[in-house]
C-alpha cells in the first residue's frame, strides 16, 4: 500500500514540475504554444514487448510432438479484439487527432472536438451497435425436431444438392439414424467417427438411401443426404396412397411383416419405416417388426421388400391365372384385375400349388395373429352380476332409434302382428297406417 502511495505522489509532483516548466517557457517565449509539450515516458511491459501474433502464438500453438500424437484440438483460436470497435463513435462521437483524424491541419495543431450531428439523421443511427449476447443454443421449430428430444433422427435436412445444374425438385431428406462413437489411433490419437443414415425422396414414388462415414457432423450429414440422391429407386403404390400388396421382407435378423390398408389408415408402423413410407409417397400402411429392431437392418429389409413387390400382371402372367378381387364395399362381387395370355385349365393345377393370395405373397407363411388376453375384470364374480343386470337394457339404445326411424316411437314390434294390443300413444302410429290405406285405395 505504502509502495503505490509513493508512485501516486512521484506522478502528481512530475505533473506539476511540468506545468510550472511549461508556465516558465511560455512567459519567456522559449516555448510557442503550437508546439506540444512532449515528456518522456517509458511504458514498456510484458503486453508490448512482443507483437500480438507472438502473444497470440504462446496461446494457440502446439508442438509437432503434441500434433502426431493428437493433442491441441481444444486450443482456443485467434479472435481479433478490435471487431466491433471504431474509434471515435460512442454515445458521443469525437474527433480524437491522431487517432481517428490527422494530427496537424497545414502548420496547425487539431485539437479533439464533438462531430457535429445531421440535422435529418437520428442519434441511434450514428452509433453503431455492438451485439455481444452470451452463447445461446439455437431453438429448433417442433416441425424441424427429430423423433424425441434434441436427437438428429428424424430431423429434415432438404434436398440435396444439384448435380450438373440439375436440382432435386420436390424432394426432401430425413435422417433415419445418426452415431457417433470415438476411436484411438496411434498417430492422431483419439478421432470421433459419425456414422450417419438418410433417406431422401419426391413423395411421388423415387426415393433413396445412403449411408455416410465422416469426422465431422456437418460434413457426414451432407454427404449422406447427397449420396442418397444418387441412388434413387422406383416404386409403384397401389392408387398412389399404398403398396401394391402385402409382403414379407428379412434382412439379417429382422423380419418385417407390411399389409396393405386404406384410405385413411395412416402409418401404423415404426418411425423408421414411416419416414421412409413419406418420402416415398405412402399414406396408409401397417408394418409390424420381429426380431432385432437395429435401424440399418430395418431399412434395408423394408427397402428389399418394397423392390420385391410384384404387378397384377406379373403375378397373372407367372401362375397364369386370374388375379380377381374381393371388396366388402361391392358385396363381394369378383373384379378381375389382371390376366395372362394364356390361362392353365384346372387340370393342368397341381393339388398343392397355393392358390391363396396372401400365402402365395408370403410364399407359404402364415402370420400369427395372436389374440388379446380377455381383460382381468371378466374373472371376478362381480362382473357376472354386472352382466346380469345389463342383460335387460342390452342395446336398448340401437333399439331405440330403430323404432323411432320405423314407426317414428318408440313402440313394440309386434303392433303390426297383434293389433289389439292397442295403447293410446300409439293412436299417431295407426292414424298413419289409415292414411296410408286410404292412399293407397286411392291411387287403385
Amino acid at each position: 500500500m505504502a509502495h503505490r502511495i509513493l508512485r501516486v505522489c512521484d506522478l502528481i509532483s512530475n505533473c506539476a514540475k511540468s506545468s510550472i516548466i511549461r508556465n516558465n517557457a511560455l512567459a519567456v517565449g522559449l516555448l510557442k504554444p503550437s508546439v506540444p509539450l512532449v515528456q518522456d515516458a517509458r511504458n514498456i511491459n510484458f503486453f508490448n514487448r512482443k507483437p500480438a501474433s507472438a502473444l497470440w502464438k504462446s496461446v494457440t500453438s502446439v508442438s509437432n510432438a503434441g500434433k502426431k500424437r493428437g493433442r491441441g484440438k481444444g486450443v482456443p483460436r485467434i479472435k481479433n479484439l478490435n471487431k466491433g470497435q471504431i474509434i471515435g463513435v460512442g454515445k458521443e462521437a469525437m474527433i480524437f487527432p491522431g487517432l481517428n483524424s490527422p494530427l496537424l491541419q497545414g502548420n496547425q495543431l487539431n485539437n479533439p472536438n464533438r462531430v457535429p450531428k445531421h440535422p435529418n439523421s437520428e442519434e441511434e443511427s450514428q452509433i453503431p451497435k455492438i451485439q455481444l449476447s452470451p452463447f445461446k443454443r439455437n431453438k429448433v421449430s417442433p416441425l424441424d425436431r427429430g423423433w424425441s428430444g434434441g436427437i438428429m433422427g428424424g430431423r429434415k435436412l432438404g434436398p440435396p444438392d444439384p448435380i450438373d445444374e440439375e436440382p432435386f425438385v420436390g424432394f426432401q431428406t430425413w435422417v433415419l439414424h445418426f452415431h457417433q462413437c470415438a476411436i484411438m489411433t496411434g498417430t492422431f490419437g483419439r478421432k470421433k467417427r459419425i456414422t450417419v443414415y438418410a433417406v431422401t425422396g419426391n413423395g411421388n414414388g423415387l426415393a433413396g438411401f445412403a449411408t455416410a462415414l465422416r469426422g465431422d457432423t456437418k460434413g457426414a450429414l451432407t454427404l449422406a443426404r447427397n449420396k442418397a440422391g444418387q441412388r434413387l429407386m422406383y416404386f409403384e403404390r397401389y392408387d398412389n396412397h399404398t403398396i401394391l400388396h402385402d409382403f414379407y421382407a428379412e434382412f439379417g435378423r429382422t423380419k418385417i411383416f407390411a399389409k396393405q390398408m386404406p384410405k385413411g389408415y395412416g402409418l401404423r408402423c415404426h418411425r423408421v419405416i414411416a419416414a421412409c413410407c413419406e418420402a416415398i409417397g405412402i399414406k396408409n400402411l401397417h408394418a409390424k417388426i420381429e426380431g432385432s429392431v437395429n435401424v440399418p437392418n430395418v431399412i434395408k429389409a423394408f427397402f428389399i421388400g418394397m423392390l420385391n413387390q410384384k404387378s397384377y400382371q406379373e403375378m397373372a402372367d407367372e401362375k397364369k391365372l386370374h388375379v380377381v378381387q374381393f371388396k366388402k364395399e361391392h358385396d363381394y362381387f369378383p373384379e378381375v384385375l389382371a390376366s395372362p395370355e394364356t390361362v392353365r385349365t384346372p387340370a393342368e393345377i397341381a393339388s398343392d400349388e397355393i392358390l391363396d393370395f396372401k400365402q402365395y405373397l408370403m410364399n407359404g407363411r402364415l402370420i400369427l395373429n395372436k389374440k388379446k388376453p380377455p381383460p382381468f375384470f371378466t374373472k371376478l364374480p362381480s362382473y357376472d352380476i354386472y352382466l346380469r343386470k345389463k342383460e335387460r337394457s342390452k342395446d336398448q339404445d340401437k333399439v331405440k332409434i330403430r323404432l323411432r326411424a320405423e314407426y317414428g316411437e318408440l313402440c313394440s314390434f309386434l303392433t303390426e302382428k297383434y293389433p289389439e294390443a292397442k295403447i293410446p300413444k300409439w293412436e299417431r302410429h295407426i292414424k298413419k297406417l289409415k292414411e296410408e290405406e286410404e292412399e293407397a285405395a286411392e291411387t287403385n
